[in-house]
């Protein structure tokens, strides 16, 4: 996917993920256990391992069903993460964690709750990621990347929504044509084919100079909130709560319904998904409802610091559902060690 920079393109070249210990995420909640329930809720750091094996080994290990295992979200395989998993102990006893037989994961607390984890029920992820063997414009990077610090970066979904090589749109236009697939398949392809719309409206935005500013008809997002508003006339109050970060543009999450866009910002919608209309009347006859995303994301707390003359390390936070990947394409050209599961 040629998606465009908003930056100019990467300033740097060098490797992520030379070992796992260079990608590391941990998951922020954003409230505490319980402390009491049928549910145990562990903290759980894992290396090297997926996160959906490792809901599986937990179930086995407790003697309980996978489904009785819950997860906020899908961490990477090739990385050390910390992330929480919830397992339901309905009329069993706790099993002792400490002897939980996978080197590759610690068990680094549990504490009872009275839910089961659900996906998407976190508030965001810490990322702390080095890069190897960096070359190239140093001074011009570290002011690009206090430019991202404060306007933040276009909001791409990143390239694991899209499978090898990109082949998940083509297989969703295959299910839209009629091919049978699983339901976690086809839950799979629908997002494919969700994002490559949102994508490509983003991009459009980025060329044209809109992503991280207002167009007529907009429609906006309330900072960490799945709140909405707009359209409505852009005032100098809106033009500050934008540049503040208080809100952001928003582009469409495909599926049936009306655009809720007006003006210029619905005439660029429409035209874009013209050219993506198999897959525009695919989510619409799947069922799915029109939903928006932001067009920008800010990070929080973003930092950096040479660890030596060729390493650059770098420390963020960002809200669920968005991707780190997206920050660093802005700022280098550094291929993985490993792929990304």
């Amino acid at each position: 996917m040629d998606l465009p920079f908003a930056y100019g393109g990467p300033l740097l070249v060098g490797h992520l993920r030379a070992t796992p210990e260079d990608f590391r995420v941990t998951e922020i909640l954003g409230y505490a256990a319980d402390g009491e329930g049928e549910h145990v809720l562990l903290d759980v750091e894992k290396r090297e391992a997926n996160t959906a094996w490792v809901a599986g080994e937990l179930a086995r290990f407790a003697g309980v069903k996978l489904m009785a295992v819950g997860y906020a979200g899908l961490k990477d395989r090739h990385a050390v993460t910390r992330q929480a998993f919830s397992v339901q102990l309905a009329g069993r006893e706790e099993p002792d964690w400490s002897a939980f037989p996978h080197a590759g994961v610690r068990i680094l607390s549990s504490t009872r709750h009275r839910r089961k984890l659900k996906r998407g029920a976190l508030e965001a992820n810490d990322f702390v990621l080095v890069m190897r063997d960096v070359q190239g414009d140093r001074e011009r990077a570290e002011e690009v990347l206090s430019a991202i610090a404060e306007r933040g970066v276009p909001n791409y979904f990143g390239e694991q929504r899209f499978g090898h090589g990109g082949a998940n749109v083509e297989r969703a236009r295959a299910m839209f044509a009629g091919r049978r697939m699983d339901r976690t398949t086809r839950s799979l392809l629908l997002s494919a084919a969700r994002s490559q719309i949102f994508n490509e409206v983003l991009a459009a935005r980025v060329r044209d100079g809109s992503w991280n500013g207002a167009i007529d008809g907009e429609i906006w997002c309330l900072n960490g909130s799945r709140a909405r508003f707009g359209p409505e006339a852009v005032t100098d109050v809106l033009r500050q709560r934008l540049a503040e970060g208080d809100i952001h543009p928003s582009g469409p999450l495909w599926g049936r319904g009306d655009l809720p866009t007006q003006a210029q910002a619905r005439q660029l919608e429409q035209g874009v998904v013209a050219a993506w209309q198999d897959l525009a009347a695919g989510l619409e006859q799947a069922g799915l409802e029109q939903d928006r995303r932001p067009l920008r994301l800010i990070p929080r707390h973003l930092h950096w610091r040479w660890l030596d003359e060729t390493s650059l390390e770098l420390s963020f936070r960002l809200p669920p559902g968005t991707y780190a990947t997206v920050l660093m394409r802005e700022l280098a050209d550094a291929p993985q060690q490993a792929p990304i599961s």
